[in-house]
């Protein structure tokens, strides 16, 4: 598992954009299986002992740059209703990730056995993300959800099929999974 660093900024953070920044270029320039550490630390202007020591392996750099990749950049859609707002959070979170990127990015932060503190990193995202719209359900008077009934009911099904890619995961289906949460307000 990788270290966490608590020192933030400085050298270990420029370190860290460095070679987040190598991965991203080399990704768009040739295939992944083709990726190595001693090519990545050149690229990032690192040795490769700088890579090994602070994330161990290939897969859990690239595991670390798909959980940045995936921090939401903006706050989610407001729609006007805690109903509309999980549905356009449904769809949108299922057509980023059903993309070639999108799949990747849950290949590279699963490749690793066991919990990784990369995908609690994502999970941690997805939460932060519906808990904005608890809060923006209960400003507008609400009565709010219940997140992890979203989570058990609406994320786990869409990640489900995208991982195993045994169905597609269209608007309809994200709207009838939002459908099926009993603890969202109904207009």
């Amino acid at each position: 598992m990788a270290k966490v660093m608590i020192r933030q900024g400085g050298r270990s953070a420029r370190i860290q954009e460095a070679v987040h920044k190598a991965v991203r270029e080399l990704l768009g320039e040739i295939d992944r299986t083709e990726i190595s550490v001693p090519m990545l630390a050149e690229r990032a202007g690192v040795t490769p002992s700088t890579i090994y020591r602070r994330w161990g392996d290939l897969s859990e750099v690239l595991a670390d740059v798909a959980s940045e990749r995936m921090r939401p950049q903006t706050e989610p859609a407001d729609t006007g209703s805690a109903l509309g707002d999980v549905e356009a959070w449904a769809r949108q979170y299922a057509e980023e990730m059903a993309t070639p990127v999108g799949r990747q990015m849950y290949a590279d932060l699963f490749t690793r056995s066991g919990e990784s503190a990369y995908s609690c990193r994502c999970c941690e995202y997805t939460r932060q993300q519906l808990e904005i719209l608890q809060a923006r359900a209960l400003a507008r008077g609400e009565a709010g959800f219940d997140i992890g009934e979203v989570e058990d009911r609406v994320l786990a099904p869409i990640v489900y099929h995208l991982l195993m890619g045994d169905r597609d995961v269209t608007p309809d289906y994200c709207t009838d999974l939002v459908g099926a949460v009993t603890s969202l307000p109904r207009p």
